[in-house]
């Protein structure tokens, strides 16, 4: 038999749970240390400051001295102190590639990098891929067939696709490399595989392979 005082009780629905078990939830982790002190009848310390470093980026062949907090990553100390933003912070996750650029001439997502850990390392970013007015092969190629639709992804693309292709040349293999006593070819398996970190939301694939393909089939 139903209880008479269960109609006395506030209805809540399992949205409104899921909310406040969100909320508390996110309050719980943000006042964790300070609350683990406060158990312990003690004051959180103090956290210190962090002290900014002096760090030189080299930057499509020039040398540029920074003074960055250590927290910075490559991507940002290249958007927002070298105001180089062709390499785009899109995921800041390492999934999209869209912030890639070459490390030493190997392929790299930007965001998932301190700046500090690359002092005097050689860095290539799309504004440094051309010569002058002379577009690079990739870059000419993807006017060329179109590989681009809002253009967001494309810097990275491009960049990958360098990096890609240069890979290939040296004999790395990828995933699908059937045979890895032979020179790589990139037909249409192999860059969709090699390219895979790169996302376009425009869904511009098979343009960008077309593309990459011009440039790979022409001898280095």
């Amino acid at each position: 038999m139903k209880d008479e005082s269960d109609n006395l009780l506030p209805s809540v629905t399992r949205r409104q749970v899921l909310e406040t078990g969100a909320v508390a939830g996110a309050a719980l982790l943000t006042n964790m240390p300070q609350a683990a002190y406060a158990l312990g009848g003690a004051e959180a310390p103090a956290q210190a400051p962090v002290e900014p470093v002096d760090v030189t980026l080299t930057i499509n062949g020039q040398a540029h001295q920074l003074r960055l907090d250590p927290r910075t990553t490559l991507l940002d100390a290249l958007r927002e102190h070298l105001a180089l933003t062709g390499s785009k912070k899109g995921c800041d996750h390492g999934q999209c590639g869209a912030c890639t650029v070459l490390l030493e001439g190997r392929r790299i997502n930007s965001c998932l990098t301190l700046a500090v850990m690359h002092d005097g390392q050689s860095i290539t970013t799309i504004e440094g891929l051309a010569h002058g007015d002379k577009l690079h092969p990739v870059q000419a190629a993807f006017v060329e067939h179109d590989g681009f639709q809002c253009g967001y992804c494309t810097c990275g693309q491009i960049m990958s696709a360098v990096g890609m292709i240069e890979e290939s040349r040296n004999g790395m293999p990828s995933h699908v490399t059937g045979d890895l006593t032979a020179p790589v070819k990139l037909d249409e398996h192999e860059i969709r595989e090699r390219m895979s970190g790169n996302i376009c939301r425009c869904g511009a694939y098979p343009n960008i392979v077309a593309a990459i393909r011009q440039v790979a089939e022409v001898p280095a």
